[in-house]
C-alpha cells in the first residue's frame, strides 16, 4: 500500500491525500507537478526513474489506512539533482 507522503520532497509543498498534483516514482519518492517538470525534468533524483500521477485513496480507505505524516526531503544537494536530470532527461525513463 502506498504511504501517501504528506509534502514534495523538493519544495516541501503540502501534498495531502488527494492532491491531484502528486507525482511518485516506483519507489514512491513524492514530488509535485511543478517540480517534476520544471525542475528535475522526470528525472527522480533519488532513483533515476521517470514519475507518474500519484493514486487518490478515497476517503474512507483513509479511515483504516491513512496518509503518511512523516515530511521527507530529497537526500540529493541540488547540484547533483540538476546534473543527474541534466544527463537523464532526454533518455526515457524505460531505457535508464
Amino acid at each position: 500500500m502506498l504511504e501517501l507522503r504528506p509534502n514534495c520532497e523538493l519544495c516541501d509543498a503540502d501534498l495531502p491525500p488527494g492532491a491531484t498534483n502528486a507525482r511518485i516514482c516506483t519507489y514512491e519518492c513524492t514530488f509535485c507537478a511543478d517540480c517534476v517538470e520544471n525542475v528535475l525534468h522526470d528525472v527522480c533524483p533519488n532513483c533515476g526513474g521517470g514519475f507518474a500521477p500519484r493514486p487518490i485513496r478515497p476517503r474512507l480507505g483513509l479511515l483504516d489506512d491513512p496518509a503518511s505524516t512523516t515530511r521527507k526531503h530529497a537526500a540529493k544537494s541540488p547540484e547533483q539533482m540538476r546534473e543527474l536530470s541534466e544527463r537523464l532527461r532526454d533518455v526515457p525513463p524505460a531505457a535508464r
